[in-house]
């Protein structure tokens, strides 16, 4: 059975030759173990001749990856301009108090859906034109 450090290392394998291999790495890592820890960053650093430094700034640079794993659902709200005209800034309480301790409430900055927001992501799925009751079933069905 492969450790944790094996699997980062056969997950930089599998994308060592690729253009640009780092993010499809952290993507990866942070998908299979929920998290891209601070382990994790060195062995990545180590398998693309990076220091970690170089990769630790990318991890902390975008908000998809997390330094531990939180078993929690979460639920990503567009915090952009576009969303906050739309009235974004108003449902925020109300998502996270019908999120309690049992959702992760996340504010991102754009989710691309400017015309459509305000905006929210599960998972893969994006909602939009969210209003205090639709973003209350969304957290609450997540």
């Amino acid at each position: 059975m492969s450790t944790k450090n094996d699997r980062i290392g056969e997950i930089v394998a599998e994308h060592i030759a690729k253009e640009g291999p780092l993010l499809p790495i952290l993507h990866d890592v942070q998908e299979e173990f929920g998290c891209v820890d601070a382990e994790a960053e060195a062995i990545i650093a180590k398998g693309l001749n990076l220091t970690r430094a170089d990769v630790h700034g990318v991890v902390s640079f975008y908000h998809d990856y997390t330094p531990e794993a939180d078993p929690r659902p979460v639920v990503q709200i567009c915090r952009a301009e576009a969303c906050k005209a739309r009235g974004v800034e108003s449902i925020i309480g109300d998502a996270k108090a019908a999120a309690g301790e049992r959702v992760k409430i996340q504010t991102v900055y754009c989710l691309g859906l400017c015309s459509a927001g305000p905006a929210a992501r599960t998972g893969d799925d994006l909602h939009i034109r969210l209003d205090k009751e639709a973003v209350t079933k969304l957290v609450e069905n997540a």
